[in-house]
Parts: C-alpha cells; sequence; structure tokens
C-alpha cells in the first residue's frame, strides 16, 4: 500500500512539474491572476485542473484544491469549533489533516483501506461508541457510499451539538439526486460511471434534495458557501459549499 501511495504522489508532483513548463509556453493554463492560498500563504498564479479544466484548482505551492481553502477559510473563522474537540476525519488529506491535528484535542484519520490512514473504519457501519466525537470532517465520501447509512453513523458517534462538515459534488439545479437506478441501463463499466457521475467510483450526483438527506438522519443545517469577493481572491469555486451538519443539543 505504501508503494501505491508513493506512486500515485509521484504521479501527482509529475503533473505539477508538466504543468509549470506547459503553463511557462501556455500562461492560460496557469489561470486568470494571481491568488492567495490560505492554507500555506502562497501567493501567485494557480495551475488548472480537471476533464475539461477548471481554472484556478491547484495551489503550486502546497498543492491544495478549491474544496481545501474553502475549509480553512472555515476554520480561520470558527476555530472554537474545532479548538481542543475530538476530531474524526475521513478519507483524510494531508493538508487538512494537519490543521486538525493541531487544532484538536483527539485527532483521528479513518478510511476504509488499510494503510490510508490511523484506523480502518466503514463509514456506513462504524465500530465506535456513541458520542464518541464532537466534530467529524467528510469531504467527498458520501457520493462514494450508501448515504443514508453513513449519516446515520455520522450522527450517532457525534456528541450532543456535535458538528459534521460535509462537501461532496452538487448539482443545484437538480431538484432530485441522481442515482444508479435512475438511469435507463445499468451501468456495467468504469467508463459508464465516470459518463454519469462524474468519476469511476461514485454511486450518484447530488441535486439540492441532499438537504433533506441530511436533515433525515437527524440533523440541523447550516451552509458556508464561496462567494466573491473570497472567489476571486483565493481561487475558490463558486458556490461550493460545505454543508454544517450539528447534532441538536440534548
Amino acid at each position: 500500500m505504501k508503494a501505491v501511495r508513493h506512486q500515485r504522489t509521484g504521479h501527482f508532483f509529475n503533473y505539477i512539474r508538466f504543468a509549470y513548463h506547459f503553463g511557462k509556453a501556455f500562461p492560460k493554463f496557469f489561470g486568470t491572476g494571481r491568488k492567495r492560498c490560505p492554507i500555506c500563504e502562497y501567493q501567485g498564479r494557480f495551475l488548472a485542473f480537471g476533464n475539461p479544466p477548471r481554472f484556478d484548482v491547484i495551489c503550486t505551492s502546497c498543492g491544495g484544491f478549491e474544496r481545501h481553502r474553502l475549509l480553512t477559510l472555515w476554520i480561520d473563522g470558527n476555530n472554537s469549533e474545532i479548538s481542543g474537540r475530538r476530531i474524526l476525519h475521513f478519507a483524510p488529506e494531508e493538508l487538512i489533516a494537519a490543521r486538525l491535528k493541531a487544532e484538536g484535542q483527539l485527532y483521528v484519520g479513518a478510511d476504509i483501506t488499510e494503510g490510508k490512514a490511523d484506523v480502518v473504519l466503514d463509514i456506513e457501519n462504524l465500530e465506535l461508541e456513541d458520542e464518541s466525537f464532537d466534530v467529524v470532517v467528510c469531504l467527498h465520501v458520501l457520493e462514494h457510499v450508501n448515504d443514508r447509512r453513513a449519516l446515520e453513523e455520522l450522527y450517532r458517534v457525534l456528541s450532543s451539538g456535535g458538528l459534521a462538515l460535509l462537501m461532496f459534488p452538487i448539482i443545484e439545479a437538480w431538484e432530485h439526486s441522481l442515482e444508479e437506478e435512475d438511469l435507463p441501463m445499468p451501468i456495467i463499466s468504469r467508463a459508464d460511471r465516470i459518463r454519469y457521475f462524474g468519476q469511476y467510483d461514485h454511486v450518484r450526483y447530488y441535486g439540492r434534495d441532499v438537504r433533506d438527506r441530511i436533515r433525515a438522519a437527524g440533523f440541523l443545517i447550516e451552509e458556508f458557501v464561496a462567494c466573491e469577493p473570497e472567489v476571486s481572491q483565493y481561487g475558490l469555486l463558486r458556490g461550493e459549499t460545505i454543508f454544517l451538519a450539528r447534532k441538536p443539543e440534548d
């Protein structure tokens, strides 16, 4: 597993090197102008990423994406929600994990694959005691799993008044989320899954009814949305949202 992780890391930094030299020849690859990264305080141009490409995505200093910068801005403005808390972080990104470890009383990174985090946990069936954490960070995980079961489990392991920070791909113009059973024919290949859900291991594309799913698990919801002038200043994805799902206090 370590060899695989090192290989993936190598691929990522090879992409950074390629993009840098490509960008010197084609300046628009570097995006729309100078940005500031709130994670590492780099100031300069960010790299494009994705298919089709999005501009201003990757910080060339720390490798952070839009979602990492948006979450960092939320933490900067809401430090009391994190400081001294027991934090559970699913599919932990190193950039965010470092900040959470520094702030929390207890930090546990979790992943379903052995070797990717501190502990192996299935988000649909958490082998954890009730109310064992105060904060759960779950970025781009729910679109991979049975989200109804996962949300019930997150609610169970959160303390009274605890907070789940949730992010996932969403199309706000869609009233209903797109599930596999909604498709005219079954998915039989990775290419099919990419075509319908944007990535080979996604099982749905969320619409705005995701809020009903979160509330059905018992949560109260607030939202932190990427807006101007922060979008242009920090290279955020317009309208990207952190769903702040709070367990009501007893």
